[in-house]
C-alpha cells in the first residue's frame, strides 16, 4: 500500500540502480477511463515523462531507459502512430535546452531508421547536442523489439563468422551483449511496469537476466515522483542474489 508521501523514506545513494528500465504502460486506459481520446493519455503521459527523468538525475540514476514505442505499436492505428510521432518530435525539440542544461545525454535504442525522417532529424540535433553530456543518459527505446535486437545481433555474428573475422569458438555471452544495441551500457538493475500488467512485452529480455522487476497498479500518466521514491527504497532493501547464496544466510543454513 503506497504512503501519500515520501518525508520518511531515505535513500542510499550507494545502493540506487545504476540503469533504470521503464515499461511506460497505460496511457490508453487512463484516457478512457476519463472518456477521452487515446491520444490525450498519451499527451499526458509525456508530462509523466518530463517529471520522472528530472526526479532520476536528481537522484543520481546513471542510465534511464523508457520503452517509448516497441516495434509492435507500428500496428496500432494509424492516426494514433502519427499522433504519437508528433508527441515525440515535440518532446524532442522542447526538452533540448533542458537535458543540456542537466548534463544529461540522449541516445536511442531501436530501429531509428523506421521513424518519420522528420523524427529523426530532430533526434540527431538532440543527440549531437548532447553527446558530451556526463551526468546521465536518457535511453528512448523506439521502434525497439528484443526479439528482433537478438535476431539482428546473430545476423552480425555470423557474418563475422563467413567473413572469417569471428571463430565460433569465440562467442561467449559478452560478445553477443556487445552486438545489442545496449553494447556500452549495464544491464538493467531494476525494470518498472506501470498500469499492473505482469510481463516484459519483447523489453530487453536479454538484459533483464538478474533485473529486479517491479509492477505498480499505477497508469503511467498517474505515476508520480512519490512512488518512484518508494519503489526505490523497495530495490535498496531487495536481497540480490544473482543465482548465488545470500551472503545473509548462514554456511549452514
Amino acid at each position: 500500500m503506497k504512503s501519500n508521501s515520501t518525508q520518511d523514506v531515505t535513500l542510499n545513494p550507494e545502493k540506487l540502480p545504476f540503469h533504470l528500465a521503464i515499461i511506460m504502460d497505460g496511457n490508453g486506459r487512463w484516457a478512457k477511463k476519463r472518456l477521452m481520446n487515446r491520444v490525450k493519455g498519451h499527451e499526458q503521459g509525456s508530462q509523466t515523462v518530463r517529471s520522472i527523468v528530472t526526479a532520476a538525475r536528481e537522484l543520481g540514476i546513471g542510465v534511464l531507459t523508457l520503452y517509448a514505442f516497441s516495434t509492435e505499436n507500428w500496428a496500432r492505428p494509424k492516426l494514433e502512430v502519427k499522433a504519437l510521432m508528433m508527441l515525440l518530435k515535440k518532446f524532442i525539440i522542447s526538452e533540448r535546452e533542458k537535458l543540456s542544461k542537466n548534463h544529461i545525454r540522449l541516445n536511442i535504442i531501436g530501429q531509428k531508421h523506421r521513424l518519420p525522417p522528420d523524427v529523426q532529424k530532430e533526434i540527431d540535433i538532440t543527440m549531437a547536442l548532447t553527446k558530451n553530456n556526463d551526468k546521465m543518459v536518457l535511453n528512448l527505446a523506439l521502434s525497439y523489439g528484443s526479439r528482433e535486437e537478438i535476431t539482428n545481433a546473430v545476423k552480425q555474428i555470423v557474418q563475422k563468422i563467413e567473413s572469417k573475422d569471428l571463430n565460433p569458438e569465440d562467442i561467449s555471452q559478452d560478445l553477443i551483449s556487445n552486438h545489442l544495441y545496449t553494447k556500452a551500457i549495464p544491464d538493467p538493475d531494476l525494470i518498472i511496469r506501470t498500469s499492473g500488467e505482469y510481463r516484459l512485452s519483447n523489453f530487453l529480455l536479454w538484459q533483464a537476466a538478474y533485473s529486479e522487476i517491479y509492477i505498480t497498479d499505477t497508469l503511467w500518466p498517474d505515476f508520480s515522483k512519490d512512488e518512484f521514491i518508494e519503489i526505490l527504497n523497495n530495490f535498496q532493501n531487495r536481497d540480490r542474489r544473482f543465482g548465488k547464496v545470500s551472503c545473509s544466510i548462514s554456511k549452514d543454513g
